[in-house]
């Protein structure tokens, strides 16, 4: 009798546990390793006590434990060169090299591949001093009529990075920070000064052998922390899908053709093709969609909405496991929702600046079409549960409506308890809102 495949799988926030039920769902009998994982995933996966940025550590455990494939979670890996660790050895792995994660990884290097493919994407002005960053500045607010200017850590800084400044001096503001006070270290400086873009966000997640492309379901992010878009940035409040922005003609292929495609040309290009999961983050207006960012890995909230609003009969993982080992795409598809899926984040008190850990977590049933992904979660000294992290539960609704699957979300959101809480209860507003307006007019 053969052995179960083994499975690494990277990471322990609530991504990494919706990607372990995925992982689960279509491959019930596999052997799926997690590092270091949290108290959710250790449900369906067994747990590694190995940081998910201890390159040699994940080298030496999937070399010991005979891995078959690994997925990675987390940008931090892929960007301290996780990948070429692996291949090096000769282990396949789903997730771009270093030099090819440097699309998330340096927000300046994302731009240069822009300009050089022809993507559509706000102007933008690379800066490494405030004079130069000041100079920016003054520029795109005369041109703005003294409007809104955003202001970006080209660096990696959890989803925090990002000012939109609705004035010059708060744009100067705002780049101090960053280049003189290193709000975000070393992610600050070098900074991005970039034309404000009106529209709405959507994500974008392409699997990817570094040609052909397979496309999932768009989904839109909650970025800010409380309801109508009040509040700092966050890593992301909640997500939802399927999104009917994405149903418009022709948005498909202008994505594909007009972004992914020359994007990944670009990276061949430069001899650093990249492979694994290319997540496109749009601002799509009247003119079509544009790049807001490229990040090298699903996204976090979206993935917990993504993943449950795809068939159960779909198999990304054969897609993931065929990329992760080198070899081609046997086809190129896109992937449409099966059913529409809310996700609502809990965090932590005192989130995004000042996290509180140690608070008691109580969770009711979970039932129905209901999953509760673990973000930031712990085993106390007794065993119980309690926050370790900003973003604590991602609790995800799904059914056959999106008025259905936000009622589930929200209905659990609020039954659960721990000092502090915080979660927004208007996720979906703009779809929802949206609708409305189809339906009166």
């Amino acid at each position: 009798m053969a052995e179960p495949l083994t499975i690494l799988l990277v990471g322990g926030g609530g991504r990494e546990h919706a990607l372990a039920w995925r992982l689960r769902q279509e491959n019930p009998s596999a052997r799926i390793l997690a590092a270091p994982g949290n108290p959710g995933i250790a449900e369906l996966a067994t747990c590694v006590p190995v940081r998910a940025t201890d390159v040699p550590g994940l080298v030496a455990l999937a070399r010991q434990e005979r891995v078959e494939w690994t997925l990675v979670g987390p940008e931090a890996p892929l960007a301290a060169g996780l990948a070429d660790a692996f291949r090096a050895e000769s282990m396949p792995i789903f997730g771009p090299t270093r030099a090819a994660a440097a699309i998330e990884s340096s927000k300046a290097f994302a731009k240069e591949i822009m300009s050089e493919a022809g993507v559509p994407t706000a102007r933008a002005t690379t800066c490494r001093s405030l004079d130069e960053a000041n100079r920016a500045i003054d520029e795109l607010a005369d041109d703005a009529g003294g409007g809104r200017v955003v202001i970006k850590a080209s660096g990696l800084a959890a989803g925090k990075g990002v000012v939109v400044a609705v004035s010059r001096e708060g744009a100067r503001a705002a780049a101090a920070s960053m280049l003189t006070e290193h709000a975000f270290g070393d992610a600050g400086d070098t900074l991005l000064v970039e034309e404000f873009m009106d529209g709405e966000e959507l994500s974008v997640f392409a699997i990817t052998d570094g040609e052909r492309v397979i496309t999932l379901p768009a989904s839109q992010d909650h970025k800010r922390l409380r309801d109508h878009d009040q509040g700092p940035n966050t890593g992301g409040m909640g997500a939802y899908c399927p999104v009917s922005l994405a149903d418009a003609p022709g948005f498909e292929d202008d994505v594909v053709e007009r972004i992914v495609r020359p994007t990944l040309a670009a990276l061949r290009a430069r001899g650093t093709p990249f492979t694994g999961l290319m997540y496109v983050g749009l601002m799509v207006s009247a003119s079509g969609p544009r790049v807001v960012e490229f990040n090298c890995r699903f996204g976090d909230p979206e993935t917990e909405a993504v993943l449950p609003a795809i068939g159960a009969d779909v198999h990304l993982f054969d897609a993931m496991s065929t990329v992760a080992r080198g070899e081609r795409l046997s086809t190129e598809s896109s992937i449409p929702a099966d059913r529409a899926a809310v996700t609502t984040v809990i965090a932590a008190a005192g989130y995004p600046e000042h996290p509180r850990s140690g608070d008691e977590i109580r969770l009711p049933p979970v039932e129905g079409d209901l999953l509760v992904f673990h973000a930031g979660t712990a085993r106390g000294p007794g065993g119980g549960l309690e926050t370790s992290g900003g973003r604590v539960l991602a609790v995800t609704g799904v059914g056959a409506t999106l008025e259905d699957a936000r009622a589930r979300s929200q209905e659990f959101a609020r039954a659960v308890e721990f000092t502090g809480k915080q979660f927004r209860s208007d996720i979906a507003w703009r779809e929802l809102s949206r609708r409305a307006r189809v339906t009166r007019d």
